[in-house]
């Protein structure tokens, strides 16, 4: 295997992180507009044609070498800037044959044809929506921050994951034979934890999968005359249930393994005995040898049903699907989840005791049977809005993670901004914990001018421009704001950031410290006080407008935040106080343990303030979509129904206290429907 790529220490690359992140409350109305729109819009697999051109204008605007087509609607931009390492990140696009019942004033009701020619609702299920709207988003910031930086950023926005052969397909087009083979290859998913949590994993995070496709033979007739026939229906429903058996009595109990019967047709009338019986079988396992003893034992047992039945012609077995598990680069994990843990803090990243037998076809870009692989790393991002968490049944993470409304729901519905935010930031901080310099940057400070674009350049399939919800940068001492732009904050007020980050190793004058727990700041999650809202109908910038107070030869200077605590390893398991039950009594008082711990819990204070209010104004970003949604001709979304109580993905038990902030007592602009509860 080849050498891992060299990652620069955790406190400098979440350092760059927090210098890039100032720019995120400008761009994140763009990236949210984005989501809601491919959310609106989803395609299914292998037929991402809208995304796709909406993905490739915007890299296109942000100064991105663009190609499409890349393994059928697939696109790859690259940004050169400099020597170093070369780090892909990647994010799907396609989305799932389900009729959407969240009842979000942004609900999608497409409708698309599929393979077989049918005509199905589609909704995107599985969070490709907001994994596509954080790659553009983050290949945006950091092409505005090229200074921070040195290396080549290859972004791929892939088609058909949900097929499983998306990634296949690229690689089979060129994808590193003709834009380069990267050094470090980062992912993320949205999960059914809590929205703004980081889980990783260093090993197998997910597992490996194969789907068969079975054809039973029989000799039909009248339903009258049994006896004259070989029924298939009888030896598909001998095969079900035979199969059941695999996983208790032939795999070991200490192997994880799942076998499923997803589908089974035959007949098309109750008195015709059909001629023959399909079948489709989905297996899953943590290793390739459970994988193949999976399949050995379908085999066997198909063609012994239909033996013992009589049949005169052999089953037909059909493997139609097949991924291996994916397995995270221990070394690249742990450099990753450092500089997560650095810019985060450690309430808010935690480490998976165990794998999901979820699939993902994320591992081929790895090139597992190389005899050099490249390392990839792959981490959750929790989407879970914090009121539909506490209001879960359960005591445990484990248990309410099996009653919260996970990827492939109909009513799977991510709590929009803080998920956004925290992938945008949790890609952004990856990337440059590959990409930043271990020393300290001497390029030009947050403010410097960039390249403009007008409106018109504007992806076209990204919604009308919002205005921007951060703080503009102080000018230097003497020089007056430019025109249209309102006094910058007093100085002891933390700015912009979508989670302020952690200081760098050396020493210097600290980070103003956060305001009272209670008061509203720039940065995570929320916008600006709802009371500074623009009216919905102000000037807005389009996609790209910088707005900023320094020019080129003022430029204002970056303040360093100060030293954090050393963390000794992380969180293993769930102990970590976001995925607590119950919530901490918001009267008591706790120390910061760093600025941007107290950041955070300022933030999410400030967010339960405003979703309690019942008379909170709207804050910028929702006062914005509100009048994009209001705008759009679509019909209106499907009825709220009441979600199910099935299980989404597991975990193990919790351990640790509770969280630093209760949780919010009403619906947010995600949750219209005040009734939305499990």
């Amino acid at each position: 295997m080849e050498t891992v790529p060299h990652a620069v220490d955790p406190n400098r690359a979440a350092q760059h992180g927090s210098v890039v992140m100032r720019l995120l409350d400008e761009l994140f109305p763009l990236v949210e507009g984005f989501y809601v729109d491919l959310h609106k819009n989803p395609e299914l697999s292998h037929s991402e044609q809208r995304t796709a051109s909406g993905v490739a204008e915007w890299l296109t605007q942000t100064g991105y070498e663009v190609h499409t087509g890349v393994g059928g609607t697939g696109v790859v931009g690259v940004l050169r800037n400099g020597p170093g390492p070369t780090v892909m990140l990647r994010a799907d696009m396609d989305a799932l044959p389900l009729e959407e019942r969240t009842g979000l004033p942004y609900a999608s009701t497409a409708r698309a044809v599929d393979d077989d020619g049918a005509e199905v609702p589609v909704m995107h299920a599985c969070g490709h929506d907001a994994h596509t709207a954080c790659l553009v988003g983050a290949a945006d910031l950091l092409s505005e921050t090229r200074q921070e930086w040195s290396g080549t950023v290859m972004i791929v926005a892939q088609p058909a994951e949900e097929m499983l052969d998306g990634a296949r397909a690229m690689l089979d087009d060129g994808l590193f034979d003709r834009f380069g083979r990267p050094d470090v290859i980062l992912a993320q998913h949205l999960g059914p934890q809590p929205a703004g949590l980081i889980s990783h994993r260093a090993g197998v995070i997910m597992g490996a999968a194969r789907s068969y496709r079975v054809r039973v033979y029989g000799e039909g007739g009248h339903a009258s005359a049994p006896h004259t026939t070989v029924d298939p229906v009888l030896i598909a429903a001998n095969i079900v249930t035979r199969l059941q058996s695999v996983v208790s009595r032939e795999v070991s109990p200490g192997e994880t393994a799942v076998l499923t019967v997803g589908r089974i047709q035959a007949g098309t009338k109750a008195n015709i005995i059909p001629d023959e019986a399909v079948l489709e079988i989905n297996t899953r396992a943590l290793n390739e040898a459970v994988i193949a003893q999976l399949e050995e034992a379908v085999g066997r047992i198909v063609r012994a049903e239909a033996a013992a039945s009589g049949a005169t012609r052999e089953p037909e077995i059909e493997s139609f699907q097949a991924v291996g598990v994916t397995r995270n680069d221990p070394a690249s994990t742990q450099a990753v989840s450092a500089a997560h843990l650095a810019y985060f803090g450690e309430d808010y990243v935690i480490h998976l005791p165990d794998p999901s037998t979820a699939s993902e076809d994320f591992g081929c870009f790895g090139l597992p049977d190389d005899p050099q692989p490249i390392p990839y790393v792959f981490w959750f991002v929790g989407a879970t809005p914090h009121d539909v968490w506490e209001a879960a049944p359960g005591d445990t993470p484990y248990e309410k993670m099996a009653h919260v409304p996970g990827p492939h729901s109909p009513f799977f519905a991510p709590a929009r901004e803080p998920a956004l935010r925290a992938g945008l930031a949790a890609i952004t901080v990856a990337a440059l914990s590959y990409l930043g310099s271990d020393e300290r940057s001497t390029a030009a400070p947050l403010g410097a001018p960039t390249t403009e674009r007008t409106p018109a350049d504007t992806p076209t399939t990204a919604p009308p421009p919002v205005a921007a919800a951060g703080v503009p940068v102080a000018p230097p001492e003497g020089e007056a704001l430019p025109t249209g732009l309102s006094a910058p904050p007093p100085v002891d007020a933390p700015v912009g950031g979508a989670f302020p980050g952690p200081p760098p190793e050396e020493r210097g004058e600290p980070f103003p410290g956060p305001p009272p727990v209670d008061t509203p700041v720039g940065g995570a999650f929320p916008g600006p006080p709802p009371g500074d809202a623009p009216e919905p109908s102000a000037p807005r910038p389009g996609h790209g407008e910088r707005t900023s107070a320094s020019g080129p030869d003022s430029p204002a200077p970056v303040t360093r935040p100060s030293e954090p605590p050393a963390h000794e390893g992380g969180n293993d398991a769930y102990d970590s106080a976001f995925l607590a039950s119950s919530w901490d009594d918001p009267s008591e008082e706790h120390p910061a343990h760093a600025t941007h711990d107290a950041d955070m819990r300022a933030v999410m204070n400030a967010q339960d303030d405003e979703w309690r209010s019942e008379k909170a104004e709207e804050s910028t970003q929702s006062a914005d979509m509100a009048a994009y949604l209001d705008d759009d001709p679509r019909q209106d979304p499907p009825p709220l129904q009441t979600p199910p109580s099935g299980p989404a993905f597991s975990g193990p038990p919790p351990r640790g206290g509770a969280h630093d902030a209760p949780p919010p007592q009403g619906p947010d602009d995600d949750r219209p429907d005040p009734d939305y509860r499990l």
